[in-house]
């Protein structure tokens, strides 16, 4: 299996960590956000990612070369302008046209304990063309899903007409299938959420993991970055 880290974004959320440094070299409990991800992918035995880069980029570079790139196959996208989740793995598909499928895609500015074994047999065993992690906890942006957990809209917008709706939060962890990479017309830039609805809207398996039993935490702000820390250092996550 192989995966894609997305760590190409500016990190503005996450001032003034990043004024001098990409958001994926930002450190929680002397560990960078990028080590503990990678880290994590390898835990589930994925030992080829890509990463997408944009944000002091040769800094990543020279990262990944100071660590041997963590004993893994790592891959650089380097995008010359920010391409967003849809277009920075549509940029990247190249990767996965040859080798296991399906695949991970996963924010950087992320740490959870999610299990990713549970969440691809999920996606298999329902033949979805992509799973979502989803939590139920409050969000600006909420996922709108039906009772057999499939994509319906995204906030007041519904591409997929239901009598229940139910609104989730998303967790930046994808599985995706292969197959899903032809099928993103979108050009440019764009969220991967888009390509999403309107593949559902089409009658295509966009499917909900709920992992409200996992720790979760956005690492996209100072205080978020702090917490992890102490939540690393009290032996709530690893």
């Amino acid at each position: 299996m192989k995966a894609m880290i997305l760590a190409a974004g500016l990190g503005t959320r996450l001032r003034p960590l990043t004024d001098s440094r990409p958001k994926a070299l930002v450190e929680v409990a002397g560990r960078t956000l990028l080590e503990i991800t990678l880290e994590r992918l390898r835990s589930f035995g994925i030992h080829e990612v890509i990463i997408n880069v944009h944000h002091f980029a040769d800094m990543i570079l020279d990262y990944l070369k100071t660590k041997d790139n963590f004993g893994m196959r790592i891959e650089v996208s380097r995008e010359e302008v920010l391409l967003d989740t849809g277009g920075g793995l549509k940029r990247a598909a190249w990767f996965f046209r040859q080798g296991s499928d399906p695949f991970i895609l996963h924010n950087v500015d992320v740490i959870s304990t999610i299990d990713l074994q549970r969440m691809v047999q999920f996606h298999t065993e329902n033949q979805a063309l992509a799973t979502l992690a989803l939590q139920d906890r409050k969000t600006s942006r909420p996922l709108l899903f039906d009772e057999q957990l499939r994509l319906c809209g995204w906030k007041t917008e519904i591409v997929r007409s239901s009598p229940y709706l139910q609104a989730l939060a998303f967790s930046g962890v994808h599985v995706i299938s292969a197959r899903l990479l032809p099928m993103m017309t979108e050009e440019g830039v764009f969220s991967i959420i888009h390509s999403y609805l309107r593949l559902s809207a089409l009658g295509e398996n966009i499917l909900a993991f709920r992992s409200d039993e996992y720790y979760w935490r956005d690492l996209g702000r100072p205080e978020n970055v702090a917490q992890a820390e102490q939540d690393l250092k009290a032996g709530i996550i690893s």
